[in-house]
């Protein structure tokens, strides 16, 4: 499979199967494309004559011709046949997202979490079940040394001393288990102070720090219940955190919406703040809300990530470049086979732990009782949920199987084909739209900053 585009002025060949990028001049651009449609070198030839001269034609076919020899171009998609290994393989537990709070002190309008209470009650993780949780990790990852636990919420820092005591107690099992430990946090920074961050700069291995972009952006919607903005309060707190961990191991994590389509300026505000980790998301919401993206929104936004690419291209080569998560690309390597074919690992590899100890699939599953998987005492008690998920792949999604990007997005959120198609065997249409367009700029970038 080949996919061909132009991005800021560049030719861009990528050969799907392989992950092979080619810039060309646009001799070469036309030849591959007559080429992908199984015309001969004549007929090549005579399609593009009148534009140019006829050795130069047979040159950039040979050239092609070499490629393909050399498994770059045109190559076979081998892939297929290794998914089948995938499904028969036993999958280990290697990481959870710990709920340690269903509560939060902000009133996001996008919160999917509906402000903590993910489709239930509010409520705080004990000790005792997030133990039993960390145990069920420990006694399900196999031969699996190192292991994830994030603590999510809802806001974590409202259950602070139960983070603290997990983390201490994991220490203790991570000695004695073998196995090692990655404490990851998610916070808002309402609460956040410096006895927190120095104790999150010991024992957290990455931390996202919640913020949107600009202050008229944030205010409107990561509000305190009462209405007033959160900016003035968590600004300051996550710059000096940013500081104190060397600009490195966090993000500052924003979401756009319709609201502010030129989120690029978001993006920019805040590498102008300093930050030099950010990723700022697109909003996943139903039509009927009002903040959600619409088909119509997607000329502006699709623009608006080619601005920011070229934004990104210009600060990197004047020494002031940054990180966007979403233009993160491994041209060299990449992951593995498996995860390129089947994604996070969500209901396989990666569960999410309720306050009470229930498990589901991810975070953006739970509350839903058809995807409850069992509990931190019994543990995984519908193992037909797990074989649903490892079913779930690029090429059981027709939406996927064709589509250039499968490699690097892996089939897209389960959770979002789940909410807005009733099955995770489907994919989020807007979602798939702005993933091709960033998968497209992310390569933009590597060939400028090659030039």
């Amino acid at each position: 499979m080949i996919h061909q585009y132009k991005n800021n002025g560049y030719n861009i060949v990528l050969d799907v199967n392989s992950g092979s990028v080619h810039v060309v001049d646009e001799l070469v651009y036309d030849v591959v494309a007559l080429l992908d449609q199984g015309k001969s070198e004549a007929e090549v030839c005579s399609s593009l004559q009148e534009k140019y001269p006829k050795d130069d034609i047979l040159e950039a076919v040979s050239e092609c011709r070499e490629l393909e020899e050399a498994g770059v171009l045109f190559t076979e998609d081998i892939y297929e046949k290794a998914i089948i290994d995938y499904k028969a393989r036993k999958t280990v537990v290697k990481a959870l997202c710990l709920h340690i709070a269903h509560d939060c002190n902000l009133a996001c309008k996008y919160c999917f979490a509906e402000e903590g209470e993910y489709h239930g009650r509010r409520a705080l993780m004990s000790f005792e079940v997030g133990k039993k949780a960390l145990d069920f990790l420990i006694a399900n990852s196999g031969e699996r040394r190192n292991l994830e636990v994030d603590f999510f919420g809802g806001e974590p820092l409202m259950n602070w001393q139960v983070v603290k005591d997990l983390v201490a107690y994991g220490r203790e099992q991570e000695k004695q288990h073998n196995k090692n430990f990655r404490f990851t946090l998610t916070t808002n920074g309402v609460l956040l102070n410096d006895e927190i961050m120095e104790f999150c700069n010991r024992e957290m291995a990455n931390v996202v720090l919640s913020v949107d972009g600009r202050k008229e952006v944030h205010d409107f919607m990561r509000p305190f219940r009462r209405g007033a903005g959160s900016y003035d309060l968590v600004m300051p707190k996550f710059k000096k955190f940013a500081d104190s961990r060397n600009q490195q191991k966090y993000y500052v994590r924003g979401t756009f919406t319709h609201h502010n389509l030129d989120f690029a300026n978001d993006v920019l505000h805040l590498a102008d703040q300093g930050f030099e980790q950010i990723s700022v998301e697109p909003v996943v919401a139903p039509a009927t809300e009002e903040y959600a993206l619409k088909e119509e929104d997607l000329p502006a936004i699709l623009a608006e990530y080619d601005k920011l690419a070229a934004e990104m291209v210009k600060r990197e080569k004047e020494g002031r470049g940054f990180t966007f998560f979403h233009y993160m690309i491994d041209l060299s390597g990449g992951p593995c086979v498996y995860k390129r074919l089947s994604g996070c690992g969500s209901g396989t590899e990666y569960l999410a732990v309720t306050p009470w100890g229930d498990l589901y699939p991810c975070h953006q599953f739970v509350g839903i009782d058809k995807y409850l998987m069992g509990n931190v005492d019994e543990g995984v008690t519908r193992p037909e949920i797990v074989d649903e998920f490892k079913c779930c792949n690029v090429y059981t999604k027709e939406k996927c199987r064709n589509c250039f990007a499968k490699f690097y997005c892996s089939g897209g959120c389960a959770a979002n084909s789940y909410n807005f198609h009733g099955t995770i065997q489907d994919a989020y249409d807007i979602g798939c739209e702005l993933q091709r367009k960033r998968v497209e700029c992310a390569i933009m970038i590597k060939a400028a900053l090659a030039d």
